[in-house]
């Protein structure tokens, strides 16, 4: 079968779950060879003692219909960045179509307190956890795609600029996110002479599986945690944002969006994929008119 990213190398770090599982997988779907990095394999586990593993992320692209390849790999330790550099120059020859930044792993530390007040060992863990692991990701890998003069990089956010211009209640927290949605135009002015494309983008909602853990419900009956949250009604999978991955990816003329910061709402409307149960949620422009604008009687089913 003749998919749009038979022969294309990608590259998903933190892709044990959420968001990073599904864009692995939706990748695979499409095609594509996917090196999925994280922390927690059979054998180890990462500071956050969730049960998934790479390996699980693996084989669900390989079931898909790529080809998946899990690599142990920690982000803020640059030697396991240097093996995973090697480990592509070995396998693809240096091959690397499109690298998806996305560690993150910074959840377990968030307080929602002033910077004074909310513990400082906390908040550097997450930087460290969710800005220094792009960082050095970058600085290693990126020599793979300018060497071939082509490819992708896509740095995973919380929010377009939209969302940027609001305070996310936390200052360790809102650094890393516009930092990162910064960092997808920064990137374009150092990629663009080099024929790389960069850009960062953002699910809406996200139905991880932590969050779906959070309102004590599953993907089949997530509906019922709108009682809890009414907000939880625009929400959409990590498939979701996966796609816009794949479009993306796919896309022969990606210049366009260049140093963009985008949105798996905006990207559907633009490419036609839409979530799981065939829904397109527009997250961006509902915060933008009910959350936070004067629309305070929109339904969030409006916006899907």
């Amino acid at each position: 079968m003749n998919l749009p990213l038979n022969d294309t190398v990608a590259l998903v770090t933190g892709g044990t779950r959420g968001a990073g599982r599904a864009i692995a997988v939706e990748l695979g779907a499409a095609g594509a060879t996917v090196y999925v990095t994280g922390r927690t394999s059979r054998q180890s586990r990462s500071p956050l003692y969730r049960p998934e593993t790479i390996v699980e992320t693996a084989d669900l692209v390989t079931k898909a219909g790529g080809r998946g390849i899990a690599v142990r790999c920690d982000h803020m330790d640059p030697s396991d960045v240097d093996a995973l550099v090697r480990q592509l120059e070995r396998e693809q020859d240096g091959r690397l179509d499109v690298l998806v930044d996305d560690t993150w792993g910074g959840e377990k530390w968030i307080e929602f307190k002033p910077i004074w007040e909310h513990n400082l060992d906390n908040g550097l863990r997450m930087v460290r956890n969710g800005l220094e692991t792009h960082l050095i990701t970058l600085h290693k890998v990126l020599p793979l795609l300018v060497r071939r003069g082509t490819g992708l990089v896509i740095e995973l956010t919380d929010g377009d600029d939209m969302f940027n211009e609001r305070y996310r209640g936390s200052m360790f927290y809102d650094l890393v996110k516009v930092a990162i949605s910064r960092m997808g135009k920064m990137l374009a002015e150092e990629l663009n002479p080099h024929g790389v494309t960069s850009v960062s983008l953002t699910p809406g909602f996200l139905r991880s599986e932590e969050m779906l853990e959070h309102f004590g419900v599953t993907e089949d009956n997530w509906r019922d945690a709108i009682a809890k949250e009414k907000w939880f009604a625009i929400s959409e999978t990590p498939h979701y944002v996966g796609r816009a991955v794949a479009a993306l990816a796919a896309d022969p003329d990606v210049k366009r969006w260049a140093g963009q910061a985008l949105s798996a709402g905006v990207l559907a409307k633009e490419y036609g994929f839409t979530d799981l149960d065939g829904s397109q949620p527009e997250a961006t422009r509902f915060f933008a008119d009910a959350y936070f604008g004067d629309k305070k009687d929109a339904r969030a089913d409006d916006y899907r």
